[in-house]
Parts: structure tokens; sequence; C-alpha cells
């Protein structure tokens, strides 16, 4: 059973919240705007398309590759991430480790989509957060299984 002080409790509000504008992001401008968003710290590690990305700026050019190859090949496809099931363990008062389910759909075209799409994967997630010195928190790693995947 988890059990936090009301800091901790205020913490898991935030600490989600950043998770969520991160998804956000991701659905509404394919990750092109992800060092505005400021929910990622400069030296974030970053596991996505196969490899680590060791910073902000490696995780932002990686969106904007992939953008390219993607637009160049036909279109990017409107994404959707949808989390659930969050566990949040502190390692200290600023540091703090996360779980969650994600749910993901993405398909080329104008929406809305009707008929049948069915999601491109869903993967358990792995991220940690860290609250800066303003008194943010922020994702500092991220990383994920796929777990079901569109063939």
């Amino acid at each position: 059973m988890a059990k936090f002080s009301l800091e901790q409790a205020a913490a898991v509000a935030a600490i989600q919240q950043v998770i969520n504008e991160w998804g956000d992001e991701l659905d509404q401008n394919s990750g092109l705007k992800i060092a505005e968003a400021k929910v990622l710290t400069d030296d974030v590690q970053y596991f996505v398309g196969g490899e680590w990305r060791e910073s902000l700026a490696a995780t932002a050019q990686f969106y904007q590759d992939r953008w390219d190859r993607l637009t160049a090949a036909g279109g990017a496809p409107v994404m959707r991430h949808l989390h659930s099931n969050y566990r949040i363990k502190f390692a200290a008062d600023d540091h703090a480790a996360i779980t969650f389910q994600l749910l993901f759909f993405a398909k080329v075209g104008e929406p809305p989509f009707v008929g049948y799409c069915d999601p491109l994967a869903v993967a358990d997630v792995r991220m940690e957060c860290r609250r800066d010195e303003t008194g943010d928190w922020k994702i500092s790693r991220f990383d994920s299984g796929q777990i079901f995947q569109r063939g």
C-alpha cells in the first residue's frame, strides 16, 4: 500500500502532470517542440528509436529527424499516448522513479478516423523525474519496452 507525506502527494500530482504534458507534446506536435515544452531535463537520458539519446538536444534532434523521414515517406501519423497505472517511488525528496503503462495509437491521415484503428503498441514505461532548483519536476530518464505491437 502506498503511503505518502503531504509533500510527496503534491509531488505525485506534479510528476503525473509533467508526464501528461510530455505525452501531449508528442500528440500535438510530434515531439517537434519537446525542448520548448520544458518537460525534460537538459541532461535527459532518453531511449527512443532503438538507441539512447543523452541530452535534450539529442532527443529534440531525434524527433526532428523522424518528422523529416516520415513526411518524406508520405506523412507523419496522428498520435495519441494514453497513460495508466502510475506507480511512483521516491529515491530522494527531489528524485522519483515512475512506472506506468502506455497505450499508443498512430495513424496517417486526417482525423477523425472512421473505422478500425487498433493500438500501435502497449508498452511498460520506466521514467525518472527530478525536481530542479525552481521546484519544477522534469523527466530525467525515459525507457520503455513494448509488450504488444501491431504487426
